[in-house]
């Protein structure tokens, strides 16, 4: 837990870096840096924790996870470009929402009405924050849901990717492929004559944000393998949403950005219908874990 907190509080810091960064380089290419540089700090990273690097690193599935992983990524940067950091995040928190629809076609998991219910709830939060036609942001707003249904998506890849092989190799294989995926992809833009794809040569200020965003990000990526290595995901999921928390003070003290009273009662719905479903989790994982107590005994 202790992992998962500490993962979840360094999140926005990464996050900020990123917004400065597309201040002087195109959202796509941004996102490429900041993979460059996850890579950079998490290739010696897991070869030094190398003994919990566990089954194939390079297949499909993981390849999967990591061309989500750019999509999810590259929505969110190009809504950091354009909007609060803590705004995109609580539009993004609708993600366990989407995740709990997701499981039952995809994973079998079936949601009760009451989830269900905390679901449709957690969405009118989340349009709340949106406001549809309202919203000073314009359609910028639809990225962060954007990146939060494809996230959804790259968990349930994960789930199925981790029965045969340690998060810690999911982590770093999709990580390589996401590098390659946006190598190409900035590649393709530099022939199309787009611009602003370097940072410049000269300008340390923005290659020490380019390797703080790697370091940050390669930091929590190990921190989350190692939270869900050793706790249940169900006791770890509550602890997501204190990214609220640095995202809005990071946002104002770097940016001077404060959500306002919607956005604030918006944040308030989305925590509460998310924070309802992972206890409802918990309880279901109790009740049935009792009757195999009794079954086997002490």
């Amino acid at each position: 837990m202790i992992c998962m907190i500490v993962a979840m509080l360094m999140l926005p810091l990464g996050d900020t870096f990123i917004k400065l960064l597309t201040g002087s380089m195109h959202p796509v290419s941004v996102g490429m840096w900041r993979v460059l540089a996850q890579a950079l700090f998490l290739v010696p990273l897991a070869f030094i924790m190398r003994r919990r690097l566990r089954g194939a690193m390079f297949s499909p599935v993981v390849a999967l996870s990591g061309g989500l992983m750019v999509i999810s990524m590259t929505s969110l940067i190009f809504a950091f470009q354009s909007m609060p950091i803590a705004t995109a995040i609580a539009i993004f928190f609708v993600e366990p929402l989407i995740l709990t629809l997701l499981a039952g076609p995809l994973l079998g998991e079936r949601a009760g009405p009451r989830r269900l219910i905390a679901v449709g709830v957690g969405l009118v939060g989340a349009l709340i924050v949106i406001r549809p036609g309202f919203s000073s942001y314009g359609w910028v707003t639809v990225l962060p849901l954007i990146s939060a249904f494809v996230y959804a998506l790259n968990m349930i890849v994960l789930k199925r990717a981790s029965r045969t092989r340690s998060s810690l190799t999911v982590q770093c294989g999709a990580t390589i492929y996401a590098m390659l995926a946006l190598l190409v992809l900035v590649g393709g833009m530099h022939v199309a004559g787009i611009e602003n794809l370097t940072p410049p040569a000269g300008d340390l200020r923005v290659w020490g944000l380019v390797l703080s965003a790697g370091l940050v990000a390669a930091i929590t990526f190990v921190l989350i393998a190692e939270a869900y290595r050793s706790a249940d995901a169900t006791a770890l999921a509550p602890f997501q949403y204190l990214e609220i928390v640095t995202a809005t003070a990071m946002g104002f003290l770097v940016f001077g950005d404060l959500p306002d009273t919607l956005t604030w009662i918006g944040i308030s719905i989305i925590l509460g219908s998310g924070i309802y479903i992972f206890h409802r989790e918990g309880h279901a994982d109790t009740s049935t874990a009792a009757p195999r107590r009794r079954r086997g005994g002490r």
